[in-house]
């Protein structure tokens, strides 16, 4: 196992530690963790994941900045989709839902991928915080109708026709 493997193999066994130990003890051990790759500079996969740590404990106004960092020193990949979407949400928490539904829409404008989801439904919670709640239950349908065994093709229509 190379160091990049291990060290996210001992991330993946401190996040499966996540509500079985206090919130400020979980903070902690990934604050240790991440300090082992960023050495005091800055890191973009050390605040994704500490930002993620703060909004999964419920402090959302710690987990902002760390997002902004991430994604401003260049987080790639799967964590960069991540992160935009978990700062949308955490915007919209923070009650600066234009910015989340701007950074939604821009993901589900220029990106596809196993998240595609995720922003449909994190976009719908943002409409529905400024009652375009019409829009909102389009995408949630939208979403849905791909997985349905059966009448997709009328799900994924009648979604569009709610917002014609």
């Amino acid at each position: 196992m190379t160091d990049p493997e291990l060290w996210e193999e001992e991330l993946k066994t401190i996040w499966d530690q996540l509500g079985s130990i206090s919130d400020e003890d979980f903070i902690e051990l990934i604050r240790i963790h991440t300090n082992t790759i960023s050495n005091g500079q800055p890191n973009a996969i050390a605040d994704f994941e500490k930002a993620c740590a703060y909004d999964s404990t419920g402090f959302e106004k710690n987990a902002e900045p760390l997002y902004r960092s991430a994604l401003e020193t260049g987080l790639t990949g799967l964590r960069r989709r991540r992160a935009r979407i978990q700062l949308a949400s955490t915007l919209r928490n923070n009650g600066k839902i234009q910015e989340s539904i701007e950074i939604l829409r821009e993901e589900k404008e220029n990106y596809s991928d196993e998240l595609d989801d995720a922003v449909n439904a994190f976009l719908a919670l943002s409409l529905s915080s400024i009652n375009q709640d019409k829009e909102a239950l389009s995408l949630v349908l939208e979403s849905l109708s791909v997985h349905l065994p059966r009448y997709n093709k009328s799900v994924s229509r009648y979604s569009k026709e709610l917002i014609k």
